[in-house]
Order: structure tokens, then C-alpha cells, then sequence
């Protein structure tokens, strides 16, 4: 059974920074694409950031790019996301979410991903 859970989330303030880790188990981790995504109350779900199975590749829309950042650590099976110079628009609930299909090309659509966290809540305040 796969299992994917979020941690890390919480309440800052804009320009603060937090870091959210999933850990993984129950699927071969280091062949998986694995991505966040976040959802704010009455919004669809939005591609945040993926990683490669590899680690080589990482992808991120341009509302966060430059200030946040993916990474892997296939050891721990354990996908992270540090974010950065946070702004009241990034308040959310973020998922993490792993492609059981691996493929040289991250999705970005959140309907192309098998396995999902159960979210962790991050409020920023301004």
C-alpha cells in the first residue's frame, strides 16, 4: 500500500520561508517522478514543482520560480520542498504527489498522478 505523508506546514509571516517533506513508502521511490501541487479554497488544484525520478530534472510554474525549490532523497525516500520568500497568495493546502509511471518528462497536470499526501496546510499572512 502506498502511503505518502506531508509534513512541515504552518503559519508565517510574508517573506518567511518554510520547508515541507513527504515521506514515502510502499512504492520503488527512487524510479518515481513525484511533484507538489497546492489548493486554495474555491481554486483547482496547481502544479507547484516536480523532480525527476533521476533528481537531474526539476520543473516550476513561473509564480514560483526563483523561490522554490525541489529536491529528493532517494535514501530516506523522502521528497522536499523549500519554499522561500513566501507571500500571502501562496497560502494553501500543498499535496504531494507521486507518477507511478515513470517517464523521462514530469507531469504538471494533478490528473496524470496515482498517489497522493494528505495535504499540509501553509497560511501566509502579509
Amino acid at each position: 500500500q502506498v502511503e505518502l505523508v506531508e509534513s512541515g506546514g504552518g503559519a508565517v509571516q510574508a517573506g518567511d520561508s518554510l520547508e515541507l517533506s513527504c515521506a514515502a513508502s510502499g512504492l520503488t521511490f527512487r524510479t518515481t517522478n513525484l511533484a507538489w501541487f497546492r489548493q486554495a479554497p474555491g481554486k483547482e488544484r496547481e502544479f507547484v514543482a516536480g523532480i525527476s525520478w533521476s533528481g537531474g530534472r526539476s520543473y516550476y510554474p513561473d509564480s514560483v520560480k526563483g523561490r522554490f525549490t525541489i529536491s529528493r532523497d532517494n535514501a530516506k525516500n523522502t521528497v522536499y520542498l523549500q519554499m522561500n520568500s513566501l507571500k500571502p497568495e501562496d497560502t494553501a493546502v500543498y499535496y504531494c504527489a507521486a507518477d507511478r509511471v515513470r517517464t523521462p518528462v514530469v507531469p504538471i497536470t494533478a490528473e496524470t498522478y496515482d498517489y497522493w499526501g494528505q495535504g499540509t496546510q501553509v497560511t501566509v499572512s502579509s
